[in-house]
């Protein structure tokens, strides 16, 4: 027989900052309640979930969402059904809505539209997927439209986001921050002077200096000021996605802002050059060299898993997967042997007649630029030429400013293709290998001198592009590389 007992409703509600024709909270939960009345269902208050001023895109970034599948699959099974005011409220996203609903049905509850009604039968499902379909449609067109809208403000010279640090907003401007912006030139004149990001985040943190955002600085968020042209009076913004930190994004727009430069263009110029070195130099997340406990620290790596060798003992080294349960190999070696191992592989490869492992990196140091750097310059400037001419023939942008934005792109065209040709015309002859040889001649001398870590570190750094070390094999393998 069946049980006659009311079955026990959750409501969700979702309010999303896309959408400012959707019923609010309140009214969504008020006619979800009138529905549960009218069909014999008991809302516990206790298990009304809410998102609010969220996407339905995304199902893992709704705490509140989250928290109801979460009830749902437990044990105690507190209630049977889920009321939506409709299907989009639950998921914009057909594979969510897929994914999601199905471990609902293992637990024994139903997800309910009290705008959508389905009718009995096995066309059901069919209307559930039509309804779900066009709210994914609609999501995806609405993103669309207002990426467009962004776009189209970013080519007027009109911010998209919060002001950086340096700046504060006013009137959907960037305006010069009093105490911030000096905070800013003095960033970039110490980088540009020789020191790095992490003793610059140091120095800001020392000085009780937070960002925007309350945190501490850290190296990445020196950087990130460090290469953001919106200093210069730029305006950096992607239409096709976030930028996040690929910064050589083809797809990137920059377009002159109507803010007040912070940052002259010859210390910017200066200061790009410099990271740009650098980072042809130093393998990602490193340390400063004065922090090294060994010349080899941050070089030397798992030849299973690629994690760095690190300090098991006071001389003795060994795999960091392995120590954090991640790799099944120790690759454990006293630090003295390990040392020895790399300076008599660097002699025997001094001394060899074969061919060498190694990779030429083109310096970004100096008045001209690489090919392959020319040639990236030269397709940016062009699909931004592109995308201006779009905005112009969907009336976005006027005449006027069309010119204005098209002239300097020109330039950068015309200045591209010429350095292009002239370094296609005559390319560089190098022995690479003798300047190989010579720079491992050189490093070894180092190493074997009375030099400090540091120099020790720069000069084997400078050469070596990775170093794997397999201990069950015995082997060490170096692969080179030489900077032109």
């Amino acid at each position: 027989m069946a049980s006659s007992e009311p079955r026990i409703a959750a409501a969700y509600i979702r309010v999303s900052t896309e959408d400012q024709t959707e019923f609010s909270p309140a009214a969504q939960l008020r006619e979800l309640q009138e529905y549960a009345v009218s069909h014999s269902l008991i809302l516990d208050e206790r298990y009304v979930y809410s998102d609010e001023g969220i996407s339905g895109r995304k199902a893992e970034k709704r705490p509140g969402f989250m928290q109801m599948i979460s009830d749902a699959k437990s044990s105690s099974h507190p209630f049977d059904v889920i009321l939506v005011h409709k299907y989009d409220r639950f998921a914009r996203s057909r594979e969510d809505s897929i994914v999601y609903k199905s471990m609902l049905k293992r637990s024994g509850v139903e997800v309910v539209s009290i705008k959508e009604p389905l009718s009995e039968g096995s066309y059901s499902g069919v209307m559930e997927a039509i309804y779900e379909s066009f709210a994914e449609a609609y999501s995806i067109n609405l993103g669309q439209e207002v990426r467009k809208g962004m776009t189209e403000k970013a080519l007027r010279g009109e911010p998209q986001t919060a002001p950086p640090f340096g700046y504060r907003m006013e009137n959907n401007q960037f305006f010069p921050h009093e105490t911030e912006a000096p905070i800013v030139r003095q960033i970039f004149e110490r980088f540009a002077g020789g020191e790095g990001c992490f003793h610059i985040s140091h120095w800001l943190n020392s000085q009780g200096i937070t960002t925007h955002r309350g945190t501490p600085f850290e190296n990445r968020t020196v950087e990130y000021i460090l290469r953001n042209p919106v200093y210069i009076g730029m305006l950096r913004w992607n239409p096709k996605r976030r930028t996040r930190r690929d910064y050589d994004d083809p797809d990137i727009l920059l377009v002159r802002g109507r803010h007040e430069p912070i940052i002259d263009k010859s210390l910017w110029d200066d200061v790009q050059v410099r990271v740009a070195d650098l980072k042809l130099r130093w393998r990602p997340h490193s340390r400063p060299n004065n922090d090294r406990k060994h010349w080899l620290c941050g070089i030397v790596r798992c030849a299973v898993c690629n994690a760095t060798l690190v300090f098991s003992k006071p001389h003795f080294m060994i795999c960091n997967n392995y120590v954090h349960g991640r790799c099944a190999h120790t690759q454990h070696i006293a630090i003295e042997s390990l040392a020895t191992a790399v300076i008599s592989r660097l002699r025997d490869d001094l001394s060899s007649s074969g061919d060498l492992q190694f990779r030429i990196i083109q310096s970004s140091s100096g008045a001209e630029n690489t090919q392959q750097n020319l040639r990236q310059t030269l397709e940016r400037s062009k699909k931004k030429l592109d995308r201006l001419m779009d905005a112009y023939l969907n009336a976005a942008i006027s005449l006027d400013d069309f010119k204005r934005l098209r002239a300097p792109l020109d330039e950068e065209i015309a200045s591209a293709q010429a350095a292009l040709s002239e370094a296609e015309a005559a390319p560089p002859s190098v022995n690479t290998t003798g300047l190989l040889k010579e720079a491992i001649r050189s490093t070894i001398e180092t190493l074997e001198s009375d030099a400090g870590i540091p120099q020790k570190y720069d000069a084997l750094n400078s050469i070596i592009e990775s170093c794997t070390f397999d201990r069950d094999a015995s082997l060490l393998t170096i692969t080179y590389r030489i900077t032109l």
